[in-house]
């Protein structure tokens, strides 16, 4: 027996029809699913907006991964420093500086694109 077993027919005007049709293909979902995410109240968002937050996902998942790698370069470097009573030189601290200065700069670039794109929706009302 099917969960859903419960069929309607609505009637539209071209215009409507048109509309649906327009917002099936922006979310790249079924009526069926659409029609429900609807009348249950979820957020409906369009297929391009999930793949640049899927991007942006990425791209975070590689500034993490990056950040790991520079945290175990430092913890290295303190341990041996520590067992042979040698702190690493100017350059080398000032190199690690400017890595994180950067990370730092690409993570604030993100944010601030993910906020533009949060108030963006906020305005249109989507």
């Amino acid at each position: 027996m099917r969960k859903r077993n419960k069929a309607i027919t609505i009637r539209m005007t071209e215009d409507e029809y048109a509309l649906l049709c327009s917002r099936l293909e922006q979310t790249g979902v079924s009526q069926q699913a659409f029609v429900i995410s609807a009348i249950t109240g979820a957020v409906i968002i369009p297929s391009d907006q999930i793949a640049i937050l899927k991007e942006i996902s990425a791209t975070f998942a590689s500034l993490e991964q990056q950040l790991r790698g520079m945290a175990t370069n430092i913890n290295q470097m303190a341990r041996i420093a520590n067992s042979r009573k040698f702190a690493p030189g100017i350059r080398a601290l000032e190199k690690i500086s400017q890595e994180i200065s950067g990370y730092r700069k690409d993570s604030e670039e993100i944010w601030q694109s993910i906020r533009s794109s949060i108030a963006h929706q906020r305005a249109t009302g989507q």
